[in-house]
């Protein structure tokens, strides 16, 4: 439990961090609120045009009777909006950190920065940049998508489909969504996508406590939107706690005896972070 609630104050502390650097929070609100259009746009055209995509997907049932036909057909329109939902919830993550690649890097610098010891930085080109991430995303994307077929076949299941399934996928989607935010600053640690995925699966509990609450406030699309810029800062200060700055005084990792307040380690004695307790053992 207290792993789950240290997860949970990284994202606490990674919304503070950006309110309290309004000009910080404004910035990293640009590339969601475009995302948020581009999938707005996406699923209203899907919507209007679910019965024509059923229509042009089924020619054989053109000559079924009424209400078979409608029924038929109402059926696979339904289904194709719900796939169109589900899968802009599960994507919108990766694209929004896509498009606001030079955003959210600028962003999780800055929290590197306020926190003290040395900047990393990637010293890649940023076409490189977006090609790495691009491909790290869809990576991650086939695995939740494996992952989901199988909850989804599960929920067929009568009692456990309604009660552990559901359970069981928000914490799939909360793992792969920290993994994403988290990739932001330890890509720029030069850590590939599966030391980052070992690094993650390390501090289990506390990547479910930070990613499962976003994912259930991800579900209201505007929501998902205002958290983003807080997300990124807080998937920096776990991504500092994961891959500690080498520059930084090794007097300030964990004291034996001692709990942290929300996981973070400072990367200078003498300079905490505001509101952050002591560390941890592991």
């Amino acid at each position: 439990m207290r792993d789950l609630a240290g997860g949970f104050r990284y994202l606490l502390a990674g919304q503070r961090w950006v309110f309290g650097h309004g000009r910080w929070f404004g910035f990293g609100l640009l590339p969601g609120l475009l995302a948020f259009v581009l999938y707005l746009g996406a699923v209203i055209g899907l919507f209007y045009g679910a019965d024509d995509l059923a229509a042009w997907a089924t020619p054989f049932a053109d000559g079924w009777s009424s209400p078979w036909l409608g029924l038929f057909r109402g059926l696979l329109s339904a289904l194709a909006v719900c796939l169109g939902l589900f899968l802009a919830v599960i994507t919108f993550t990766a694209v929004t950190l896509l498009i606001g690649q030079p955003f959210y890097e600028s962003l999780s610098e800055q929290v590197d920065r306020s926190e003290g010891g040395d900047v990393p930085e990637s010293g890649l080109p940023l076409w490189r940049e977006l090609w790495i991430s691009a491909r790290d995303s869809v990576k991650v994307l086939v695995r939740v998508l494996l992952y989901g077929l199988l909850l989804f076949a599960l929920g067929f299941v009568p009692v456990l489909g309604q009660t552990v399934v559901p359970f069981l996928g928000f914490c799939v989607s909360g793992y792969f969504l920290t993994q994403e935010l988290t990739a932001v600053a330890l890509q720029r640690r030069k850590v590939d996508l599966p030391e980052r995925l070992r690094l993650l699966r390390s501090r289990r509990m506390t990547v479910l406590g930070f990613g499962v609450p976003l994912v259930l406030a991800f579900l209201v699309p505007l929501v998902a939107v205002l958290l983003m810029p807080g997300a990124v800062a807080g998937a920096t200060l776990m991504a500092r706690d994961l891959m500690p700055d080498p520059a930084a005084d090794p007097a300030a990792g964990p004291r034996d005896g001692e709990d942290r307040a929300d996981g973070h380690r400072p990367a200078a004695p003498t300079a905490p972070a505001p509101g952050f307790g002591p560390p941890p053992v592991y």
